[in-house]
């Protein structure tokens, strides 16, 4: 009965378009969709309906940390129709699990909307490229596009570390390998140990965690290797400071000085639910010019939103420029245009003038705006 059960719900998950599907106890199963939370019309889950789903999808080993830990995270493939990224973990005592579709299609540059430049960084033969933004902001799916990108053109060996394995890639013309954190190898930091004895010339760290995961990502950077990674910051600005905050008061003058070197881009993102349905991604985007890397250097990160507003030509652009044009163009609301703003009272007063018919080209931050850049702790 649950794996019928399972099934019939990640179907449903799958022709709705919905992203994820969470199960709980005191509830029927609810979907995401288009970002919003509906719940599907089947009975209320009980203590043993969430043990039974679990049991139906969740790998022995996973079952044992559930029991040990608390909670567990793992990948798997629903036939041909898609992946799927499962949590379980215990509240108040009873099982409960998200489970997030991960769509078998990977997507390309024009269809998720990055800046042409980016096809030109892939191409790069070292340095760091960094994806930011809150969870569920689409940072997976970006790295698969650009992955994905490097093994259709060019000849390279590609290693990914990642917890849990989220986009199967096939070899194409380059030759790519995928790391499962905790099956493959026991953590990033020990990943990125071992890669260097593995003749890489691109690699993905899923997640920027820890101290030691963040050297070792930039020295693989330093000794001519193209790394990606990711990290849980908002906007461009926020993920320096989270980097260099990262590291003992004492290096940090040293760590200034390799991301000057070696970082050439990073790309901040949010998703927001799109009019009429569907979803948009928003992205602010910075290219390390040598005017930015002095900034890093010389620890004035707080001029780099005015170094991003005079690099439009190399396609640089602030997250609430985006936000601002998804708004003119009809395609974002206004409660989620200034949600998402790193500016939320200079955007929601740029929104109310243009209600009136005010001209708002020349509107910027409101001076006691300019501190409000939240930074999220990952």
């Amino acid at each position: 009965m649950a794996t019928l059960h399972i099934d019939r719900l990640l179907e449903t998950v799958i022709k709705s378009g919905a992203s994820d599907l969470h199960l709980t106890v005191g509830r029927p199963p609810v979907i995401r969709l288009h970002g919003h939370m509906r719940s599907l019309e089947t009975k209320v889950l009980g203590p043993e309906d969430t043990v039974g789903l679990m049991k139906a999808i969740t790998p022995e080993r996973n079952q044992q940390e559930l029991q040990e830990e608390g909670g567990t995270d793992f990948g798997f493939a629903f036939g041909d129709a898609g992946r799927f990224r499962v949590a379980v973990f215990k509240q108040k005592g009873n099982v409960a699990m998200v489970l997030r579709l991960i769509p078998s299609r990977l997507l390309t540059f024009d269809e998720i909307g990055l800046p042409n430049i980016c096809r030109g960084l892939c191409r790069r033969p070292r340095g760091l490229f960094l994806v930011t933004g809150p969870t569920g902001s689409g940072k997976t799916t970006t790295l698969a596009t650009m992955i994905d990108y490097v093994n259709t053109n060019l000849d390279r060996h590609i290693v990914t570390m990642e917890d849990p394995i989220e986009y199967y890639h096939n070899h194409k013309k380059s030759v790519l390998n995928q790391r499962a954190i905790g099956i493959d190898v026991p953590s990033f930091a020990e990943a990125l140990r071992r890669v260097l004895r593995q003749d890489p010339d691109v690699i993905l760290v899923g997640e920027f965690r820890d101290l030691e995961t963040i050297e070792s990502g930039i020295r693989a950077a330093e000794t001519g290797h193209l790394v990606f990674a990711t990290l849980h910051t908002t906007g461009c600005q926020g993920t320096i400071n989270r980097i260099v905050d990262a590291f003992p008061q004492q290096q940090q003058e040293q760590i200034r000085v390799q991301l000057s070197t070696n970082l050439i881009a990073t790309l901040s993102q949010a998703l927001l639910p799109r009019i009429p349905k569907g979803m948009v991604a928003a992205y602010e985007f910075m290219v390390v010019t040598p005017a930015i890397a002095n900034l890093i250097r010389e620890n004035k990160t707080y001029r780099i939103d005015s170094a991003i507003q005079t690099g439009k030509k190399y396609g640089m652009q602030l997250l609430d420029e985006h936000l601002w044009s998804l708004y003119e163009q009809g395609m974002i609301s206004a409660e989620d245009c200034v949600d998402r703003s790193r500016h939320p009272g200079s955007m929601q007063d740029k929104i109310d003038a243009h209600r009136r018919g005010m001209d708002v080209s020349k509107m910027g931050p409101k001076k006691e705006d300019e501190d409000e850049v939240p930074v999220l702790r990952s």
